[in-house]
């Protein structure tokens, strides 16, 4: 399970980074989640980026060479954190459950994570959005796994279903973020039914 990352850019990869650095370049992530989430990528600016932090734009460009740098830096972290805790569930599934385990933590996840999905929102409508087959190709490979963990033919287009899957995904998600009421597990598991029928049936 892998997402296309963008590069971090970072000025001091170079060299072992000491704790103070680290801590401030993971404040600096966190910090620029929290702006690209309330706020939108183009309003993230570097001042805006310093000041919330508490430092100056030169405190900011000593860690990382521009604000596309740092956002990448943030964008990577979300979807380090993402692919872990998705990853984590699909590998603890046996295969023929790894798609229904695949839909309901990627819906889950990113519901109660609000900041890191906006984050994910902001980067798929940014120029250099993650590539669309390294978001299908994942869960279009847990599919074939699944239907031959049951002995079954070739059945369904696996891209089809994940191109489906993951479009329904994103609007439960897009739609738990409008409406925090809305119960987005119910609707994950009304996803997981319908993939599952089309799947298996």
């Amino acid at each position: 399970m892998r997402y296309l990352r963008p590069m971090a850019g970072r000025r001091t990869e170079d060299r072992r980074l000491s704790f103070i650095e680290q801590a401030r370049r993971d404040q600096l992530v966190e910090t620029t989640i929290g702006l690209v989430a309330e706020h939108g990528y183009a309003a993230a600016s570097l001042a805006r980026i310093a000041q919330a932090a508490g430092i100056t734009k030169g405190a900011v460009l000593y860690h990382f060479a521009s604000k596309d740098a740092v956002v990448a830096a943030a964008h990577a972290h979300v979807l380090d954190a993402l692919v872990a805790d998705v990853g984590a569930a699909v590998d603890a599934a046996p295969p023929d459950q790894a798609p229904a385990a695949y839909t309901r933590r990627m819906v889950g996840y990113l519901t109660e994570n609000p900041h890191h999905a906006r984050m994910v929102i902001e980067a798929m409508t940014a120029d250099g959005r993650p590539d669309a087959e390294a978001r299908r190709e994942p869960l279009a490979a847990l599919l074939r796994r699944a239907r031959g963990s049951r002995g079954l033919p070739p059945g369904p287009d696996p891209r089809t279903l994940a191109l489906i899957t993951g479009g329904a995904i994103d609007a439960i998600v897009t739609e738990r973020l409008r409406d925090p009421g809305y119960d987005a597990r119910t609707a994950a598991e009304a996803l997981v039914t319908m993939l599952e029928t089309a799947l298996f049936a």
